[in-house]
């Protein structure tokens, strides 16, 4: 009976992991699976669809403009330029995507936020950024650092994360992520705009705030510094 058990046991604990792995980009069977919307015109490869390699471009696997500052004429005075697989279709099932973001001089800010598909490494190419993370439940603990021109930085999977320019000069940082489609859940964002808007009692209790804070904030617009 215990020999049962015990499988009982494993075979849970192999499903749970095998949950766990098809949470990550799928490793590629084929060279390169360039992502098309049109069917007609595609294969059907690893649950994907996939243009015909014969008739993928050099165009599929560039992109060129990264080299162009973004607008940061916004509220967080920053702007993230990410690259994935919409944007350059050769990065579909490869796992990786690339961003570049602008910083206003002091007080640009890629507010906290979290990737929930990707882990990232951040370079500092132009200016000097404050730069950290926070670890999840019970220690929460700030892992943070001033960032230089050449210094990395890098994010684990999941983690909130943020960046501040803290310099009085323009700040330009590159980002690698290991997804082709990251994703992106700005905390404040995700809080006080949600569509529709959590209940109000909920963030009182949650946050220690006021309710009439609370409901000053759900009112605001909230943007992204995409």
């Amino acid at each position: 009976m215990m020999k049962v058990a015990n499988l009982l046991v494993a075979f849970a604990l192999l499903a749970l992991a095998s949950s766990f792995v098809t949470a990550y980009d799928p490793s590629p069977l084929q060279d390169f699976c360039v992502g098309i919307n049109d069917a007609d015109a595609a294969l059907l490869v690893n649950g994907k669809f996939c243009k015909n390699p014969s008739f993928a471009t050099i165009d599929d696997f560039t992109y060129s403009g990264l080299n162009v500052p973004g607008n940061t004429s916004n509220q967080l005075r920053a702007h993230v330029n990410i690259i994935t697989a919409d944007l350059m279709p050769g990065l579909n099932t490869l796992g990786i995507s690339l961003a570049r973001i602008d910083f206003e001089p002091n007080g640009g800010l890629n507010p906290p936020h979290y990737h929930p598909r990707g882990s990232e490494v951040l370079l500092v190419l132009e200016g000097t950024l404050y730069a950290g993370f926070v670890t999840s439940n019970p220690d929460h603990r700030l892992f943070s650092k001033i960032l230089k021109p050449g210094d990395l930085i890098v994010f684990p999977f999941g983690l909130i994360h943020f960046q501040l320019n803290i310099g009085k000069t323009p700040a330009v940082a590159i980002a690698a992520l290991t997804s082709q489609n990251p994703g992106v859940n700005t905390v404040a964002n995700a809080i006080f705009g949600a569509n529709w808007p959590i209940n109000p009692e909920v963030l009182v209790t949650a946050f220690h705030l006021d309710r009439k804070l609370v409901e000053d904030l759900q009112t605001q617009d909230w943007v992204n510094p995409t």
